[in-house]
């Protein structure tokens, strides 16, 4: 962990845990390793700041976002399904909480601008080859240096999570750090 950096927590909502609908694989163990990680960036009296994000469907959809609401209606409609995950909540009491209709996180200015001030970028969450690679994609374009911590990303499937880490990895070192979330914490 290094002074300056940003740990951004990617929608860790409880429609990503096992048996819902857009469940992905460790959601669950992410959770705690996230949650874990904004604890020991707490305590270690640098400066790291924390962010989460929460994706709810958008209020005046426009093109293919109106068929999203229309496919997605019940999920949408189901507020326990768009809140944060049991281990990741606390952290909400602590940290900003940003909502967000789209799947980049760098739709939210203050975020953004958070990013923008900080060393580094430390993305964790979910979907990892949706919401969180469109997000570090963002981040790559406006020229922060990213770090993608591999074990708290979950994404669908291990080849999904695979892909995401292989096109990460092409931009890798100058661009984006693949790191797990011991290896981070390490540093």
């Amino acid at each position: 962990m290094r002074d300056g950096d940003l740990i951004l927590v990617t929608d860790m909502q409880n429609v990503y845990t096992e048996g819902q609908p857009w469940a992905c694989l460790d959601t669950g163990r992410a959770a705690t390793r996230i949650a874990g990680l904004c604890g020991k960036a707490d305590a270690s009296g640098k400066d790291i700041k924390i962010a989460i994000t929460k994706f709810m469907p958008p209020e005046n959809p426009r093109g293919t976002w109106q068929d999203y609401n229309v496919q997605y209606a019940d999920i949408n409609a189901n507020d326990w399904m768009n809140e944060l995950v049991p281990g990741i909540r606390p952290l909400a009491d602590k940290y900003p909480v940003y909502s967000k209709s789209v799947y980049s996180s760098m739709s939210i200015p203050a975020l953004k601008e958070a990013a923008l001030q900080a060393g580094r970028v430390v993305i964790t969450g979910v979907v990892a080859e949706c919401c969180v690679l469109f997000t570090a994609i963002d981040l790559i374009d406006l020229g922060c240096k990213l770090v993608y911590l591999t074990d708290a990303c979950p994404g669908f499937t291990k080849e999904k999570e695979a892909a995401t880490e292989l096109v990460l990895k092409g931009l890798s070192p100058l661009h984006c750090l693949l790191m797990t979330t011991g290896e981070y914490e390490a540093e």
